[in-house]
């Protein structure tokens, strides 16, 4: 008989994570600001000394929610500020590679996105209509990131996420800095909504 592969990850925290069992138990804020602060986006391929992280592409994520929803309880705020937490442990998959790998990374990524939620007073699934103006703040987030250091076009890029309003996009750009840094201020972020809530 063989023995099972293994589906835990030893985290920084040291928590053990059980990827397709995972439990609210076993988030910390840490690691996931640690983790995502060391995962890029674009899979790296961007301009510049540093990677642009996921840690850094959340905060802009909620910047941008809260642009467009001033008036969004801060629950939801933060829900836009983990909308990619699960990554920390999975990494970004870029589209394309989101479509050729099928459902199972959906899976994955849903199960941990309960948990996460879950950890922090959030419901383990967010409302829909929360969810579609995440996914449109986070457009414009591609947008900006696409036109500035992942050397689209514009007309690549309202192609393929559509223009921006120019008021919701008004001196947002992208700047690039180490790891702990985003780090930090991700860690930081999630504190001051927690403490709103």
């Amino acid at each position: 008989m063989t023995k099972p592969p293994r589906a835990w990850q030893r985290m920084l925290s040291g928590r053990r994570l059980d990827l397709l069992d995972p439990t609210p138990m076993d988030i910390e804020i840490e690691d996931i600001a640690h983790g995502l602060a060391f995962v890029a986006r674009w899979n790296g391929q961007t301009q510049g000394d540093f990677a642009y992280s996921v840690a850094e592409h959340s905060l802009l994520v909620e910047e941008i929610y809260a642009r467009i929803n001033p008036k969004a309880p801060v629950r939801w705020r933060l829900a836009a500020l983990l909308h990619d937490a699960p990554e920390y442990v999975i990494g970004d998959m870029i589209s394309p590679v989101k479509s050729a790998v099928g459902s199972g990374y959906t899976v994955l990524d849903d199960r941990l996105t309960a948990a996460i939620h879950l950890r922090f007073g959030l419901p383990a699934q967010i409302p829909v209509t929360v969810k579609k103006q995440i996914k449109r703040a986070d457009k414009v987030s591609a947008w900006l990131e696409a036109t500035q250091i992942a050397g689209f076009s514009v007309a690549e890029a309202n192609k393929l996420f559509g223009t921006p309003d120019p008021a919701i996009k008004q001196g947002l750009s992208i700047v690039l800095r180490p790891p702990v840094e985003a780090r930090n201020d991700f860690t930081a972020r999630h504190r001051a909504l927690m403490d709103q809530m």
